[in-house]
C-alpha cells in the first residue's frame, strides 16, 4: 500500500513540476510571435511576386540565402543578421531559384512560404525558407521587430542528417 501511495505522490509532483515549467515557458514566450506555413505565400514567392507593401531582407549567403523575408513597411526590422534588399521580379526570381536548387541538392528538402505573425497573431510579413527553419519573432516598442534568422548552416548535409529519408533499395 505504501508503494502505491509513494508512486501516486511522485507522479503528482512530476505533473506539478511539468505544469509549472510549461506555465513559465508560456509566460516567457508570451511576447513572441511565430511563423505559420502558408500555401499562398509559397505560391507568391514561387511566382516571383515582389509585394510593394513589404521591405525585403535576406539572411545567409547572397547567392542562396537561408531565408527571404518581407516585412510590412509599417514595421522596422532591428538586426545586423538580415540584409535589406531591393528586388525586381528578375532578381527575386534568380534568388528564389537559387534557393530551390540548393534545397534540391539535399534531395528531401523543400522550400515553403510562411506568414510572419506577431504575438497577437496579426500578419506582419512573409517568410520563405526550407521547412526545417525555425525562428522567433519579438515585437518591441514603436513597431520595431527582432526576428531571428535560421542557422547559417541550414543547407549543410550534417544539419539534415536526422531528416533524411531511408532508401527503399
Amino acid at each position: 500500500m505504501k508503494s502505491i501511495k509513494r508512486i501516486y505522490v511522485i507522479s503528482l509532483v512530476c505533473v506539478l513540476i511539468l505544469l509549472l515549467t510549461l506555465g513559465c515557458a508560456g509566460w516567457r514566450m508570451s511576447g513572441y510571435g511565430h511563423i505559420d506555413p502558408n500555401r499562398d505565400i509559397t505560391q507568391s514567392f514561387e511566382s516571383y511576386e515582389v509585394k510593394p507593401e513589404l521591405n525585403y531582407y535576406i539572411s545567409g549567403r547572397d547567392i542562396y540565402p537561408t531565408a527571404i523575408i518581407g516585412i510590412d513597411k509599417r514595421y522596422t526590422l532591428v538586426s545586423k543578421m538580415w540584409k535589406k534588399r531591393e528586388f525586381t521580379p528578375e532578381t527575386f526570381k534568380k534568388l528564389v531559384l537559387n534557393m530551390q536548387t540548393k534545397a534540391l541538392d539535399l534531395d528531401f528538402v523543400h522550400i515553403f512560404g510562411f506568414n510572419i505573425l506577431d504575438k497577437e497573431g496579426k500578419d506582419i510579413g512573409d517568410w520563405y525558407s526550407i521547412h526545417q527553419a525555425t525562428t522567433s519573432v519579438k515585437g518591441i516598442e514603436n513597431n520595431r521587430l527582432i526576428i531571428a534568422p535560421p542557422p547559417f548552416d541550414i543547407y549543410d548535409e550534417k544539419y539534415h542528417r536526422g531528416f533524411r529519408k531511408k532508401s527503399i533499395l
